[in-house]
């Protein structure tokens, strides 16, 4: 009963915990930020631009906020649902991380829509001019990222056929 528990709360305090951390960091780019200049970490390389990003990933879809917000409340049903399909076994540890990762990243940047009508965005890599991004972004570029490498390079087929996402 206990380890059931905890299965269910570890996540929980995961997700809540990187939200926080992504509120933060938001609250605090808004503060220090908004209506400055940017804030220079490394010459030409890095800066913190405080930025109200209305679309999703690189400014696309502008203006879509009941979209994004429908999109955050399925991933709010989906993710858990696929978390408790994936095997409790420290073989799979990876992937439960990854689906808190995502849920988290999901969930930041529905607060900021659902709060203010955008994301706060702020980090920005001027060496090569890449769109701004937030914490919240990071969770689930990081967790994209991971869970390619593990498809490649880690998990074989057989893995997958322990995963029952249809099960009845």
């Amino acid at each position: 009963m206990e380890k059931n528990r905890l299965r269910v709360i570890m996540p929980v305090i995961g997700v809540v915990f990187l939200i926080i951390i992504d509120q933060a960091t938001k609250y605090l780019a808004q503060n220090a930020l908004k209506g400055k200049e940017s804030y220079v970490i490394i010459p030409g390389v890095f800066e913190l631009q405080y930025l109200e990003n209305r679309g999703s990933a690189f400014g696309m879809l502008q203006g879509q906020r009941v979209f994004f917000i429908a999109a955050a409340a399925v991933m709010l049903f989906l993710i858990p649902y696929l978390y408790r399909k994936i095997p409790s076994s420290k073989h799979f540890f990876y992937l439960r991380v990854i689906a808190v990762m995502y849920l988290s990243g999901a969930l930041g940047n529905a607060v900021d829509r659902i709060v203010n009508g955008y994301v706060i965005d702020f980090f920005y890599f001027s060496l090569i001019d890449f769109p701004i991004f937030n914490m919240a972004d990071i969770y689930v570029s990081v967790a994209t990222s991971c869970l390619i490498l593990l498809i490649l390079f880690y998990y074989k087929d057989e893995d997958f056929e322990q995963i029952h996402i249809f099960k009845k």
